[in-house]
């Protein structure tokens, strides 16, 4: 029998695949399919709930503190995408360039992705702090500010704070994504359009973007997916405060279930987020299809 396996690629191929499928089942489809089953009970912690229909859902939709959460994680997501992309657009670009120490660059500007993400939210924490803020010490030798900065105390100044530490976090993967995918680009195309007389702009708008969109695509599906999803660094950093100004979905779907013991609620507010989630998916789905029109596909 094993001998046949072996002479068989098929079947060689499943047995190999059988463990992949069975960590999958165990710890991807089989928490799924409980998390949705749970958004249509009312199960609490300790005790085993009914089905109650779509009344979780129900329930959210009236939720001023639920609907606050889904505004927080769209302009979050939205706002910290932009700037990520920007920014390490500009990153890529200029590492790109013959510099010195070009590679040393490279490597140092991995740190904050390869940081564990709770030991950047504590040390950015200590930078917001209202009482010793290394910022607000700045600003007030310079003479720009008379009184330190609550930056976490308020709601406005909170969200613009959560969103840049998860930019600092985010820019170095979209900038070595977006690297990678400028050094397929071969340099005769640029040496044609120089000789063309074509300026730095026309470059990069007629070639660079072109080329890299389809790297564009993946990239940022994959960032609006990690920010969408963000649950430590708002934990860590803010809990959700001031007056749950920083309640994503995703940390309100823990504080619901875990804390509070609403298990069925906040399964319900966790399944809500899946259909924002595909619609990043799909958007990484056309990207890839014109890739394959770029290469001379069908598609």
């Amino acid at each position: 029998m094993f001998a046949k396996i072996q002479n068989n690629r098929n079947l060689l191929g499943y047995a190999f695949m059988v463990p992949a499928a069975f960590l999958l089942l165990v710890f991807l489809t089989y928490p799924l399919g409980l998390g949705v089953w749970l958004g249509f009970t009312d199960t609490k912690i300790g005790r085993a709930g009914s089905f109650i229909g779509l009344e979780n859902y129900q329930f959210l939709f009236g939720d001023s503190v639920a609907r606050l959460s889904l505004f927080n994680t769209i302009f979050y997501t939205v706002v910290a995408s932009i700037l990520k992309f920007g920014l390490g657009l500009w990153l890529a670009l200029l590492l790109n360039k013959r510099l010195p120490f070009k590679t040393f660059f490279r490597a140092v500007i991995l740190l904050p992705w390869i940081v564990p993400t709770a030991l950047s939210a504590i040390v950015f924490w200590w930078i917001y702090d209202s009482q010793f803020s290394v910022i607000s010490w700045v600003l007030i030798r310079l003479g720009l500010i008379d009184s330190y900065i609550n930056f976490l105390g308020d709601p406005w100044n909170a969200r613009l704070s959560t969103i840049a530490a998860n930019v600092w976090r985010g820019i170095p993967f979209v900038a070595i994504s977006l690297l990678a995918g400028l050094q397929t680009i071969s340099p005769s195309l640029y040496e044609a359009a120089a000789i063309d007389g074509a300026t730095p702009w026309q470059q990069f708008r007629n070639i660079t973007l072109p080329m890299l969109t389809p790297i564009i695509a993946v990239v940022m599906t994959f960032s609006v997916l990690f920010t969408f999803t963000d649950f430590q660094l708002i934990y860590v950093l803010t809990r959700g405060g001031p007056l749950n100004a920083t309640h994503l979905m995703a940390t309100l779907s823990f504080q619901r279930a875990i804390p509070g013991g609403a298990l069925g609620e906040g399964a319900a507010l966790a399944i809500a987020m899946v259909p924002f989630l595909l619609a990043a998916i799909l958007f990484s789905y056309f990207g890839l299809q014109r890739r394959a029109w770029q290469q001379g596909g069908d598609q």
